[in-house]
């Protein structure tokens, strides 16, 4: 039976090496219950967690990245107060930083649909409908996860990254949600590959800053809608 319901945690501002270990821990003992369930022929319901969080300055290279989209030495990483990860996700590079919403659902995707392509879609729309309740027009740019504003003109800018890590079904690492971020942190990096478009955030397209918290309740519960899912 899939078991729909999904603990939401907020872990407010993190270091970002110490989510990553929080995350791996929570991941591996999924997986361990999956494992004995398969050995064992029994059927203990696997857990799911939506965890949201911001972390310090930080840039994180996914497996299939390239170092020198990174446009700083470790001169200049002190210089900026950032960190730089290698990481086991997919995707390129990507800042995080406070004024972000970065989201991390650990899924077993047996307990909702076996589809990755499915489940970034559906990460992609409950940002894309998020923002639809603040006035923002976004979509998908093709070939390209992520969520884009003007996504079919020379106009095109990213306002939500994606990269993700998925074993037997269960998933970690998750998005970045640009709301009120730094936005000239990216400036030092090629944000995941893509030289010639920009990066933008809701502060910048609305103009003020926005209520952090109200953004989240909102994204949270576009997420709940959209997987079905029953928050706890």
């Amino acid at each position: 039976m899939q078991n729909k319901k999904v603990q939401f945690i907020d872990w407010g501002l993190v270091d970002y090496q110490e989510a990553w270990d929080r995350q791996e821990e929570i991941f591996a003992k999924t997986l361990a219950i999956k494992h004995d369930n398969r050995v064992n022929d029994t059927s203990l319901e696997t857990p799911n967690y939506l965890i949201f969080t911001e972390h310090p300055h930080v840039y994180t290279l996914g497996k299939s990245g390239h170092m020198e989209y990174l446009l700083l030495d470790e001169e200049g990483l002190k210089a900026k107060n950032a960190t730089f990860y290698k990481i086991n996700r997919g995707g390129d590079i990507t800042y995080h930083g406070p004024g972000q919403i970065v989201g991390y659902p650990i899924l077993d995707l047996d307990n909702f649909f076996t589809d990755i392509h499915l489940y970034l879609r559906t990460l992609e729309e409950a940002i894309i409908q998020t923002l639809g309740e603040y006035g923002i027009s976004a979509g998908r740019y093709p070939g390209y996860t992520g969520v884009w504003l003007d996504p079919d003109n020379e106009k095109a800018r990213k306002i939500c990254a994606m990269g993700v890590r998925a074993s037997r079904w269960v998933t970690m690492h998750g998005f970045a949600f640009n709301v009120n971020a730094d936005l000239t942190y990216f400036g030092n990096i090629v944000p995941c590959g893509i030289d010639d478009k920009d990066v933008t955030s809701m502060e910048r397209e609305l103009g003020y800053p926005v209520d952090l918290e109200e953004v989240k309740s909102k994204l949270k519960n576009n997420l709940a809608k959209l997987f079905l899912m029953e928050l706890t």
